[in-house]
Order: C-alpha cells, then sequence, then structure tokens
C-alpha cells in the first residue's frame, strides 16, 4: 500500500492510496477496507470504514484505491487487503501511523514513479 501526492500547488497538494502489486503473480478478487482512528484536539475520532473491490490486479501493477485528505494524516490510517492467489485467500493489514505521510519520508513508489509513503 502507498499514499501517493499525485499533484501539487502552492495552495493545495492532492494524494492518492495505492494498492501495487509488486508480485510476479496476479492477485484476484481484490477487497480493501480502510477506516482512520486516533485523538484530533483532545477527543477520539472515528471516520467511517469504506470498503473498495478492485477486481484482479496483474502482476507488477497498480490501482488506485482512494482519494486522501491530508486532514486525517494525524490519524492512524488502516488498510485491510483480502486477495486470492490460485484460490487461496490472503490479508494484510497495513497501517499508517500519525503524522507519518511527511515529506522527510516520501520515496519513489515503485511503478506508480510518484513520492509517496510505502508500506510493503
Amino acid at each position: 500500500m502507498a499514499v501517493v501526492l499525485i499533484s501539487e500547488t502552492p495552495e493545495v497538494k492532492n494524494w492518492t492510496v495505492y494498492l501495487v502489486n509488486l508480485k510476479n503473480v496476479e492477485i484476484k478478487n481484490v477487497l480493501i477496507s480502510s477506516k482512520g482512528y486516533g485523538e484530533k484536539d483532545g477527543r477520539m475520532v472515528k471516520t467511517s470504514v469504506l470498503r473498495h473491490f478492485l477486481g484482479d490486479l496483474d502482476p507488477q501493477a497498480f490501482k488506485g484505491v482512494e482519494a486522501i485528505d491530508t486532514a486525517v494524516f494525524g490519524l492512524t490510517n488502516e488498510y485491510w487487503l483480502s486477495y486470492y492467489i490460485d484460490g487461496t485467500i490472503y490479508d494484510k493489514k497495513f497501517i499508517f501511523l500519525p503524522e507519518s505521510i511527511v515529506d522527510e519520508n516520501l520515496i519513489k513508489i515503485p511503478l506508480v514513479n510518484k513520492p509517496g509513503v510505502m508500506i510493503k
């Protein structure tokens, strides 16, 4: 999973969450749920849980999951990924900790070729 800086102007940065398949096999029936949670302004906050069905993703390919607002970068952002390879289901949780999506942590995201923060 990667949070990628898609574009920026002096006023705003536009970010999108991507699933990047670095495997050499297709992953099928990809389902991702996302949510944010944590403390903001001294009180506990939870975002809505969103579910995204991406279908199949070719080897060495990527697909956009959702746009993400910088207002939630101060929260824990969790992505739960489920997919099939050769009829076997796999799942993995990816957690972007509060304030981890910052300029100091940006790398060039493989395949997407844009700056972002990635968890493998």
